[in-house]
């Protein structure tokens, strides 16, 4: 039998598309009193908003007979035609306090700038009270008590206090990074969380928002296209979270959770950053209003784009033009972290005394140790240390032209040829003056100092030009004597069926039995890497790519492990020059301050930060 719903079960549907916890009540306020143009927002929660959620805001209020119709369904005063596709509004739906006043105790107090007087009106289980007269300044007051409490269903589905607030925390979070023109200000069990001063700029409100530091570690985005405007920020690849909660779109002033954006930033970042690790970004679309539906989801999280291809093409070309621009640059909060370990470490250490029962030579020579730290003292390898140094390696200088090249001549090989001046005395990555443990080479910068970690370093600077030269011809090797390779027979197989896509990338080779290949030819800036490893490597990722689309889908990762191979190893000396073309070949390059597995290629400490740890500031 079909039978009509009655009325207080259909408030009770409607209201459980809207309101799911208190989150939801709050973000469905904070738009209407962002639309009644409020400029100042108070919250305030009671048991995570489940026994009380206030807010209070100084926007245009209600006369009363906008009251009177505020608490009915679909009444609305933010479509003034029928045109559901030119919405310049947030809370347009017109469901937001009929469905709280089904499923709560509800009282509204508002005062319009024309009355002489505040009203109030009460909705009980979605029953209004009568209007009456009350004393109130200028805006609206909204009380939601006891949510769920006609519904226990609904009511034992909420989740612990803290858990509700920290919900409605991401709300404000959201909503106030789309409006800094506004200030938010939130109050918990009557103590403040926090309050968000009106922001002179989307930046400073994303500095309250965030953090300090993400702002000192971001891109800026400034893009338009087809009538759309993108901007906002993005974190260099090195400056990353554990999760994408710190990741936000708003799209028309409204944050909305889209499937297609998400995707895009992840692309956008592909190769270069840590595995399990997120970018930061705040990025504000505006979009003509014909060309986008609000209205598909009854929370309005969601919309549909009608030409998502100009969508995605905007965005992903802004986003990776930015990434580009981030040059050399790494995370500022790396070196402060490290400055912060060691600090710890000099506390937390008991040093030896130098008393007569102890001999003082000991404390100094487990302290330093000459073998650990080699300083090139000239560009012919002499080293001050010579007891320690590696003849071998000296005599064996680095292949500058296939390692190291340098595009364009550089006025700065050395210190001594670089042109001095008060304003810019030093390149941006310094001077190379030591190598440390034969993996690590420290700099000297304008203002402190780096420390560059060589092998990284030179993978990420090997990976660009096997990338570029793979787009366009790679320089091959002959082999003077052919190496040959065992593998497994499937392993073979996978080589086989990819020989043409592999000649693409500088690889020759010929099948040599049942179980090996014959390496004839490698690309010319790998020729100095081991030919088995690499090849090895390679043929386990062809086995598992079983299509020409899946093959150009590991094509990177197949770069990436020739650029591992090919690069300067830990354990390999280098002396001044070659630590100095290194340092000069970054700085040219725009993805040098990570390594293609997203890790950090160098830390930066300042001068000011290391006087601190040694109490001389």
């Amino acid at each position: 039998m079909i039978r009509l719903l009655p009325p207080h079960l259909i408030n009770q549907i409607s209201a459980g598309e809207v309101i799911e916890r208190p989150s939801s009540a709050l973000k469905e306020l904070i738009e209407n009193a962002i639309d009644a143009e409020a400029k100042n927002i108070e919250i305030t929660l009671i048991e995570g908003g489940k026994r009380l959620l206030s807010i209070s805001d100084d926007g245009k209020g209600m006369n009363k007979e906008e009251l009177f119709l505020s608490v009915e369904r679909h009444a609305t005063s933010k479509l003034p035609t029928d045109d559901l596709f030119n919405i310049n509004f947030l809370g347009f739906r017109g469901e937001a306090l009929a469905s709280i006043g089904a499923v709560s105790h509800l009282k509204i107090t508002t005062k319009a700038e024309a009355e002489e007087t505040g009203l109030s009106l009460e909705v009980n289980a979605g029953k209004k009270s009568e209007i009456t007269p009350t004393a109130h300044a200028k805006g609206t007051l909204i009380q939601m008590r006891d949510l769920f409490y006609n519904l226990p269903a609904r009511l034992k589905f909420l989740k612990s206090d803290i858990s509700e607030l920290l919900a409605s925390k991401e709300v404000i979070y959201k909503i106030a990074l789309a409006y800094p023109e506004v200030s938010f200000t939130l109050f918990n069990e009557k103590k403040k969380l926090f309050f968000f001063p009106k922001a002179p700029s989307l930046k400073e409100r994303a500095r309250d928002i965030i953090d300090a530091s993400f702002m000192e570690n971001t891109l800026d985005i400034n893009a338009t296209r087809d009538g759309m405007i993108l901007k906002g920020f993005i974190s260099i690849p090195t400056y990353t979270r554990a999760t994408s909660k710190d990741q936000y779109f708003i799209v028309n002033g409204r944050a909305i959770k889209d499937k297609m954006l998400y995707g895009i930033l992840k692309a956008a970042y592909q190769g270069l950053l840590f595995q399990g690790r997120f970018p930061i970004a705040v990025l504000y679309l505006d979009i003509p209003h014909q060309e986008i539906d609000m209205n598909v989801h009854p929370a309005k999280t969601e919309v549909r784009f009608q030409k998502e291809a100009s969508v995605r093409g905007l965005l992903i070309g802004a986003l990776k033009q930015a990434l580009a621009t981030a040059g050399h640059r790494t995370s500022t909060t790396l070196g402060i972290g490290a400055l912060e370990s060691l600090s710890k470490n000099i506390e937390h250490n008991s040093y030896p005394s130098y008393s007569s029962s102890r001999d003082p030579s000991s404390f100094s020579r487990n302290s330093f140790n000459p073998s650990s730290f080699q300083r090139q003292s000239s560009p012919q390898g002499t080293n001050i240390f010579e007891d320690s140094v590696n003849t071998e390696f000296r005599q064996t200088p680095l292949d500058l032209e296939n390692g190291f090249s340098v595009k364009t001549p550089s006025p700065f090989m050395s210190e001594e040829d670089y042109p001095s001046s008060k304003e810019n005395a030093f390149p941006p990555l310094g001077f190379a003056k030591a190598q440390i443990q034969k993996t690590y080479i420290i700099s000297q910068t304008q203002d402190g100092f780096i420390l560059v970690d060589q092998h990284a370093s030179h993978e990420r600077l090997t990976y660009e030009k096997l990338q570029k030269a793979y787009t366009e011809q790679i320089k091959t090797q002959l082999l003077l004597i052919p190496e040959v390779v065992d593998l497994t027979e499937s392993e073979v197989e996978a080589l086989q069926h990819h020989k043409e896509e592999m000649q693409k990338l500088g690889f020759s080779y010929d099948r040599f039995g049942q179980n090996a290949v014959m390496v004839r030819e490698i690309p010319a800036l790998l020729r100095q890497s081991d030919i088995k490893a690499l090849t090895k490597d390679i043929a386990e990722i062809l086995e598992e790519t079983k299509t020409a689309f899946a093959l150009k889908e590991r094509i990177k990762d197949i770069l990436a492990s020739m650029s591992c191979h090919g690069s300067i190893r830990a354990g390999r000396e280098l002396s001044l020059n070659d630590m100095n073309a290194l340092l000069r070949e970054m700085e040219q390059n725009n993805f040098a301050g990570e390594c293609i597995h997203g890790r950090p290629t160098y830390i930066e400490l300042k001068l000011k930060d290391i006087e601190k740890l040694f109490n001389r500031s």
